[in-house]
């Protein structure tokens, strides 16, 4: 599988989106799919069809819109933002199918530290009990994938709070820390991407 992951750090989130559509831009059928491993300044993002009612209270942070599908989230320093830049036709993928091998990864992620999370019909992302711990949003363009998901690991969650987060009033957000598990967002993020892998291998076999 040529597919290349890398670990980008903690970089500014309109740069990291130029970065995408550019790549997503000037790929050929030849150029290797790549997984970005990285943590964001804090900043709201609202998806193509976000409503700017989402956005409860002004409290300081930028709100970028963008182009993937889904409402407003969050990301901010302690979460982990993967995103996918893959060539779906060449792995012979439905868009569908890839929301629930992403899902899918982070359900047997978090199955090895003993917890047990869940997707929801018609609501992308993971979820522990009723709250939610992943969310998910993707952008399909000539075939190919750019944005992707980002995981709760250990940060502030005070800033979901002026949000309805993915447009629901009232939804709670958990992180890892919060079931002890002890990863930083880097060390989730490296280990999280091994699941991406393995369900996105798992066409081939």
């Amino acid at each position: 599988m040529n597919l290349q992951v890398k670990l980008l750090g903690r970089v500014d989130y309109a740069s990291t989106f130029q970065a995408m559509q550019d790549f997503t831009a000037q790929r050929t059928a030849e150029t290797p799919d790549e997984i970005w491993i990285v943590e964001h300044d804090p900043v709201f993002t609202l998806g193509q069809a976000g409503k700017p009612e989402h956005l409860l209270n002004d409290i300081g942070i930028p709100v970028i819109k963008i182009d993937r599908g889904g409402q407003i989230t969050y990301h901010g320093p302690g979460q982990v933002v993967i995103y996918l830049l893959l060539d779906l036709a060449r792995l012979k993928i439905k868009v569908r199918e890839l929301v629930t091998r992403i899902e899918q990864a982070v359900i047997d992620f978090l199955a090895v530290y003993g917890l047990t999370a869940e997707r929801r019909s018609g609501a992308p992302g993971v979820y522990v009990g009723a709250a939610k711990i992943a969310a998910l949003g993707l952008k399909i363009k000539n075939g190919c994938s750019y944005h992707g998901l980002s995981l709760n690991v250990d940060m502030d969650l005070t800033p979901f709070t002026a949000i309805n987060p993915c447009g629901y009033a009232g939804l709670q957000v958990v992180q890892t820390r919060d079931f002890n598990i002890p990863l930083t967002a880097q060390e989730a993020g490296e280990q999280l991407s091994q699941h991406l892998l393995q369900q996105l291998d798992g066409q081939h076999g």
